[in-house]
């Protein structure tokens, strides 16, 4: 039997590490939670960038730095964006923290699987992330939707903070996805089938 590896534990501690832990949530998410909608939304946005907008991109890459976009919470945990970016000098502390725990995650990877693992946690691929960062952002958005269409308005601020800071990002895949996609996460699981039904005939 070979030596023990906890890098791949670690990892699955993602689905003990709550977000949005400042406010009241109707539907409690984690990180895990949140990685596999990145993923999905990573996908989207790299879809219609190629499907609809003729653009190249690495659809299979990008998604997978989606996987592995917020693997140091396991190690730091979801620090909430309001406390990161409070000032300039809490948002630098944190960024070194943040490269402290990717230090600290990396040195548990297997030597042989280093060169595989390490730049996933390390986000050494800017021009890909920005994929990421746009579907991470827009995932935030999707949280607010459904959390006020549950009559949850401690989402009402945070919302219109996400649509600015999308807008900032001037990506037309994302006005895309907000266009005919978002309305849906508004609706009850009878309305969505109603939907379905209306669509199919």
């Amino acid at each position: 039997m070979g030596d023990l590896n906890s890098f791949f534990a670690n990892l699955f501690r993602l689905r003990f590490i709550q977000r949005w832990n400042l406010m009241r949530s109707v539907m409690p998410e984690n990180v895990a939670e949140h990685s596999y909608h990145v993923a999905v939304l990573t996908h989207a946005l790299c879809t219609i960038a190629a499907e609809v907008y003729g653009k190249n991109v690495p659809v299979e890459r990008a998604v997978t730095l989606a996987l592995f976009h917020d693997a140091t919470e396991v190690i730091t945990g979801d620090i909430p964006s309001p406390v990161k970016h409070h000032n300039p000098r809490i948002l630098k502390g944190f960024r070194e923290i943040e490269d402290l725990a990717a230090d600290r995650l990396c040195d548990l990877i297997p030597r042989e699987l280093k060169k595989s693992y390490a730049p996933l946690i390390r986000e050494t691929e800017p021009e890909l992330y920005k994929w990421v960062k746009g579907a991470d952002l827009l995932d935030g958005y999707l949280k607010c939707l459904t959390e006020m269409s549950a009559g949850n308005r401690e989402f009402a601020i945070a919302k219109e903070d996400l649509k600015t800071r999308l807008d900032r990002l001037e990506m037309p895949e994302i006005d895309y996805f907000l266009e005919h996609f978002a309305p849906s996460f508004t609706k009850t699981l009878d309305e969505l089938s109603e939907e379905g039904l209306t669509e199919n005939r």
